[in-house]
């Protein structure tokens, strides 16, 4: 019989070989991963209809993606050797409140690419955010956050552009967020990003029919930001929209400060040209590190043709939107915004005013 010292040295060896092979299996690279967010809030809206269009009604209900687009995605990276990775990523929008896809006609329509990365930088090809959008992370206000009520991603980064025609290679009407068949190169050299982009317009007649080039770059370092994007669009009858946005941002303490403008100037015709702009500034206050209060403030304004005259029109917004993280995964928001429609920019019979109160939940993984 095993004495209870002999007993005990087998425990401690078992405990030990159990650690060893845990730690082993931590110590592996993680090729793959399952990621996305789930996002819902309650919504009380006057002037707006719940897909965020000028109304004159009122309405009430539950919404998906209000703080931030419910998605869910798969990304990994696989070493080759010689400090060089194949890397990937798909990733779907979804409507948590009836758990259907975002886009019913393209399954994967946030991100579909894979690609090489290495010490020179990143190449991939596939379907991506246009450089445009993806500026937005480090020069928006709100970073990106309340995508369907920000002007920075539904007119600056072409998220509901509002122009007539489909510029660019998108699949999705009146949307240049992302672009299709595209190739995008992403390099970083000390505190520099430089973004180079390409997308296919792949239409009969021409190869530059739906094609899109652009270019970006930002610099960050010690707290402060500083960049932007260029992108050039056409469309399937060759015409062009040209559209930048450059910005900064500041961090300092428990406080960010972030300012942006951009451009559209788009060929909509015969001889005719629809401009717009977007102009941000706003505030985030972090109080305790589980807490945010972001204030922002945007400016948009649109000149079209109309009549053989050119009409100016646009609105202002106000975004409150406050944050509470129950846990590194779970946070509780708040959200209160305001617009003021100048010049009919909302149409005939809607309200000039519209405003709304949303509370909700979210969940990353």
């Amino acid at each position: 019989m095993n004495s209870p010292a002999s007993a005990m040295r087998a425990l401690f060896a078992t405990f030990a070989l159990m650690t060893g092979v845990a730690a082993s299996v931590q110590a592996q690279p993680k090729d793959f991963t399952l990621y996305g967010t789930v996002d819902l809030a309650v919504r009380r809206s006057s002037g707006l209809t719940p897909e965020h269009i000028p109304s004159r009604a009122s309405h009430t209900g539950l919404t998906s993606g209000v703080a931030d687009t419910s998605h869910w995605g798969v990304r990994g990276i696989s070493p080759l050797g010689n400090s060089q990775s194949v890397v990937f990523q798909l990733e779907s929008g979804l409507r948590a409140d009836t758990g259907s896809s975002e886009d019913s006609g393209t399954y994967f329509n946030r991100s579909s690419w894979i690609g090489l990365q290495a010490p020179w930088g990143r190449l991939t090809a596939g379907r991506h955010d246009t450089l445009l959008a993806q500026s937005l992370l480090s020069i928006d206000p709100l970073a990106r956050r309340m995508p369907d009520l920000n002007p920075n991603v539904t007119i600056a980064a072409l998220g509901m552009h509002g122009l007539p025609g489909d510029f660019g290679n998108t699949g999705t009407a009146g949307n240049a967020y992302q672009l299709n068949d595209s190739l995008l190169y992403t390099g970083r050299s000390g505190a520099y990003t430089t973004g180079i982009m390409y997308g296919f317009g792949e239409q009969a007649g021409g190869h530059s029919r739906s094609a899109s080039a652009g270019l970006s770059l930002m610099w960050e370092e010690d707290g402060a930001t500083l960049g932007g994007a260029y992108q050039r669009f056409k469309d399937a009858d060759g015409r062009a929209l040209n559209a930048w946005i450059i910005g900064t941002a500041y961090r300092s303490g428990n406080v960010r400060i972030a300012a942006s403008a951009a451009r559209q100037d788009a060929d909509t015709g015969a001889a005719e040209r629809t401009r717009q702009h977007v102009y941000s500034l706003g505030t985030t206050w972090s109080p305790t590190q589980q807490s945010d209060w972001t204030l922002a403030y945007y400016r948009v304004t649109r000149e079209q043709p109309f009549a053989n005259t050119t009409e100016k029109d646009g609105f202002q917004r106000f975004v409150l939107l406050a944050q509470y993280r129950l846990s590194h995964r779970t946070r509780l928001y708040s959200a209160f915004d305001l617009t003021q429609w100048r010049h009919g920019y909302q149409g005939l019979g809607n309200k000039r005013r519209a405003n709304g109160i949303s509370v909700g939940m979210q969940y990353r993984f």
